[in-house]
């Protein structure tokens, strides 16, 4: 069997990443930081074999399609340089746009919603892939091939910032250049995307580059003073094979059942995560806007009662 070039580096960044794992997982069982456990890891495992077997199902169909619209490319970047830095841009930003979609439509939250059900965060939970993405996601990346860039590229260029994706899933504090900080996503970043801290939520989609989110408002950083607790605002109680990956199509078939009336419905299927006919759970947005209003409240509270001290203790004087 001949390994091409590409095939030779996909291969040893995935070999990288095992390793790297690996270690993570024995300096966290040396100095008993609990990052790891068996039966999280192995639905991790688990949930990353059953995308690649969908993955695989889906591969010819998905460089089909690709290959068939790069047929009526609008045009064609003759710099090898810059064909390669726009096609990583460029797909890196149509991540960031799926990844939001799979956030605030909760149709595809019920589906990306697995690679966020775990409560321990380690490089294995980049592996706890979001088992149907496959099925849907070429058609956010048709716009790469109608750019003229190859499906073989595309694809490669998936994996390559795939992989990054993965090495930013550690609680491992590694300081990193400002600018750096300011461009690229970190485990930092990363960290807050995988809370369920109200303030967090929805926050930080990005695989590579964190300025997609800086310039369109779905940035937070991770604050002291807000520790991050992972997983979901509400956990399934059953974390089975099975449950785990359909749990929040249960629960959408749920409300959409119960929803009065036929726009309700559709309202529970598109609207984002959260969102009720009757108000009785919220989505992100709104809790976050709670959380400042209070935060605000609390500040203005903590202020005036300095003010009152400073007047009972006559520090300050009336003027005018």
């Amino acid at each position: 069997m001949k390994y091409t070039g590409s095939d030779i580096s996909v291969i040893g960044l995935f070999s990288f990443v095992i390793v790297l794992t690996l270690v993570e997982m024995y300096f966290s069982y040396q100095h008993d930081r609990k990052l790891y456990t068996k039966r999280d890891t192995w639905t991790n495992i688990y949930l990353m074999t059953a995308a690649v077997v969908i993955n695989l199902g889906t591969k010819t169909f998905t460089f089909f399609l690709l290959a068939y619209c790069y047929q009526f490319r609008l045009f064609q970047i003759s710099n090898v340089w810059i064909y390669w830095i726009v096609l990583i841009l460029a797909q890196d930003f149509l991540y960031w746009f799926l990844h939001t979609v799979g956030h605030y439509v909760r149709f595809f939250w019920a589906m990306h919603v697995t690679h966020h059900s775990s409560e321990h965060f380690n490089l294995t939970t980049g592996f706890r892939s979001t088992v149907f993405e496959p099925l849907y996601r070429v058609f956010f990346y048709l716009p790469l091939a109608f750019m003229g860039f190859t499906a073989v590229d595309i694809l490669f260029a998936y994996l390559v910032t795939q992989i990054y994706g993965n090495l930013v899933h550690t609680q491992y504090n590694i300081k990193f250049p400002k600018w750096y900080e300011y461009i690229f996503v970190t485990p930092s970043h990363h960290r807050v995307h995988h809370a369920s801290n109200v303030r967090y939520l929805d926050k930080n989609m990005g695989m590579v580059l964190i300025l997609w989110d800086r310039w369109f408002g779905t940035f937070q950083a991770e604050l002291p003073e807000d520790e991050v607790k992972y997983g979901l605002t509400t956990q399934p109680t059953d974390t089975g094979p099975v449950n785990i990956v359909f749990h929040e199509f249960i629960a959408l078939t749920a409300d959409v059942k119960k929803a009065p009336t036929f726009m309700d419905k559709v309202k529970y299927i598109f609207n984002p995560p959260g969102w009720s006919h009757d108000g009785s759970t919220k989505i992100a947005k709104i809790m976050q806007q709670e959380l400042r209003d209070e935060e605000k409240r609390k500040y203005e509270e903590l202020q005036y009662q300095k003010v009152k001290g400073l007047n009972d203790r006559g520090e300050l004087s009336s003027t005018g």
